[in-house]
C-alpha cells in the first residue's frame, strides 16, 4: 500500500491545498483525482500566495511529479494558464506534469448552461459558472469530449456537433445561443497543441509508479458535505469528492490505499446555497468571515461562516474510513472569546448523531460552550506548547468524531505548522 488520500471533510475550502503542499515532500507523485476549475486551492510560500485551480499542489516541489487524473474535468484555457504563471515562477512543469487523455472537457457551451440554469433558479444551488455540471452531464451521458480529442481535429470537430445538438434544445429554452461546432474546434485544436506536451496517459504513470512502490498522494477537491452521493443533494458537487473517489479518478484499486486523511476548519464555512446548521449570520460570523478572509479563492463570493459542525465532520470520517483529520485556520479562533462547537442535531424531538437524509434545514445544532484563547498561534510548531484551550478544542474534536488529529495550521504560511509528519511513515 503506498497511497494516501487527501480529502475536505467539510463544505470544500478546508485548506487542502495548503495540506498537500506541506505533504508533498514526503512524495514521489501527487495526483488530483476529481472536480475541475470550480475548485481553489491555495498556497503561501514565504507570505507570497499561489492559487491553483487544477494543477496538483504538490507542484511547487520540484522533486514531485504532478498528475491530473480521468476523474477530473478540465476548462484547457484554466491548465494553460496555471502552466504559463508556474513557468514565469521558474518552475518547469514539463516533465514533471502530466493531465489524463481520458479526462473531459470543460467546453464553452457548458458554461453558457450553467450560468443560464443558474440565473433561472435565481443562484438556488450556488454553482460557480464554471461548467463542470454540465461537463460531468456529458461525461455520463456518454457523450463528452476528452482531453485527448484535442489532438485531432477532424475527431474534435464531429463530436462536438453531436454534443451541441443535444444541448440546442437546452440552451433555447434558458434563451441562450450556442457557438458552432467549428468555432470550437478552432479555439480548443489551438488549447490543445498549446498542451500536447501535458496530455498523456495519466493513468499509466499511476500504475507505474504502484509497481515501483512509490509513494503517492491522491489530492480531493470541494468536501465531503459536496459530494454527489453523500453531500447535502441537491446542494452538491457533481462527482465524488470522497476518498473513494480517488480509485475511479486516478485510476488505482482500493487495495493500494494506505490511508485517508480528513482536512477541516477549525470552524464551518459553505460558498453558495444549501443547509448550513451552525451558521452565523450575525457579527460572530462576519468575525470569522475578516480574520479567516473568507472569500472565495475561485469566485471572490464572501464564504458564509459559522461554528464547527461535529455532526457534518463525524459523517465525514465514517463515509471517508478517515483514519486521521488534519486541522486548519485554528488561529482564526483568536479574534472570539467563548467558543462553541455543534455536537449533535435535534429533529422533531430526536438526537442526531449524524445528519439526517433529508430536512437538515430544519435541524437545531445541539451546542457545547468552551473557553477560548486571546494568544496568536503562528509560532507554535507542536500542539503540546498551545495554549490550554486549544489543546482541549482539538481534544474535544477527537472524542467527538473518533478520529486522532495531526498536523494543525496555526497561521496560512507553509511554516505556520504544529505536529507536521510525514503521512506514509
Amino acid at each position: 500500500m503506498s497511497a494516501v488520500v487527501v480529502v475536505g471533510a467539510q463544505w470544500g475550502d478546508e485548506g487542502k491545498g495548503k495540506v498537500v503542499d506541506l505533504y508533498a515532500p514526503y512524495a514521489e507523485l501527487v495526483v488530483r483525482y476529481a472536480g475541475g476549475a470550480n475548485a481553489g486551492h491555495t498556497l503561501v510560500v514565504g507570505g507570497e500566495k499561489l492559487i491553483l485551480h487544477l494543477i496538483p499542489s504538490g507542484i511547487l516541489h520540484e522533486q514531485t511529479n504532478c498528475v491530473v487524473g480521468q476523474g477530473t474535468v478540465i476548462d484547457p484555457a484554466v491548465f494553460l494558464k496555471e502552466t504559463e504563471a508556474l513557468n514565469v515562477r521558474g518552475l518547469d512543469t514539463r516533465g514533471r506534469l502530466v493531465v489524463s487523455q481520458r479526462a473531459h472537457v470543460v467546453l464553452p457551451h457548458h458554461k453558457l448552461i450553467d450560468e443560464l440554469r443558474e440565473k433561472r433558479s435565481g443562484g438556488a444551488i450556488g454553482t460557480t459558472k464554471r461548467g463542470i455540471g454540465p461537463c460531468y452531464e456529458d461525461k455520463v451521458a456518454r457523450r463528452g469530449v476528452r482531453m485527448g480529442d484535442l489532438l485531432n481535429p477532424e475527431r474534435l470537430q464531429s463530436k462536438l456537433a453531436a454534443n451541441l445538438e443535444c444541448w440546442r434544445p437546452v440552451a433555447e429554452d434558458l434563451g441562450g445561443t450556442l457557438p458552432t461546432a467549428e468555432e470550437i474546434t478552432a479555439q480548443y485544436t489551438d488549447l490543445g497543441e498549446a498542451l500536447r506536451a501535458y496530455i498523456g496517459d495519466a493513468a499509466a504513470i499511476v500504475r507505474a509508479s504502484i509497481q515501483a512502490n512509490e509513494k503517492i498522494l491522491l489530492e480531493g477537491a470541494q468536501g465531503t458535505m459536496l459530494d454527489i452521493d453523500n453531500g447535502t443533494y441537491p446542494f452538491v458537487t457533481s462527482s465524488n469528492a470522497v476518498a473513494g473517489g480517488a480509485c475511479a479518478g486516478a485510476g488505482i484499486g482500493p487495495t493500494h490505499i494506505k490511508s485517508a486523511i480528513g482536512i477541516a476548519k477549525a470552524y464551518t464555512t459553505r460558498v453558495g446555497g444549501g443547509p448550513f446548521p451552525t451558521e452565523l449570520e450575525d457579527e460572530t460570523g462576519q468575525q470569522l468571515r475578516d480574520a479567516g478572509a473568507e472569500y472565495g479563492s475561485t469566485t471572490g463570493r464572501p464564504r458564509r461562516c459559522g461554528w464547527l459542525d461535529l455532526v457534518a465532520l463525524r459523517h465525514a470520517v465514517a463515509v471517508n474510513g478517515l483514519n486521521e483529520l488534519a486541522i486548519t485556520k485554528l488561529d482564526v479562533l483568536n479574534v472570539l472569546g467563548e467558543l462553541k462547537v455543534c455536537v449533535a442535531y435535534e429533529l422533531d424531538g430526536e438526537r442526531l448523531e449524524y445528519p439526517p437524509y433529508e430536512r437538515i434545514e430544519d435541524v437545531t445544532p445541539i451546542y457545547e460552550t468552551l473557553d477560548g484563547w486571546d494568544e496568536e498561534l503562528a509560532k507554535y510548531r507542536s500542539r503540546a506548547d498551545l495554549p490550554a484551550a486549544a489543546q482541549r478544542y482539538l481534544d474535544r474534536i477527537e472524542e467527538e468524531v473518533g478520529c486522532r488529529v495531526g498536523v494543525v495550521s496555526v497561521g496560512p504560511d507553509r511554516e505556520d505548522t504544529a505536529d507536521l509528519v510525514d503521512p506514509f511513515g
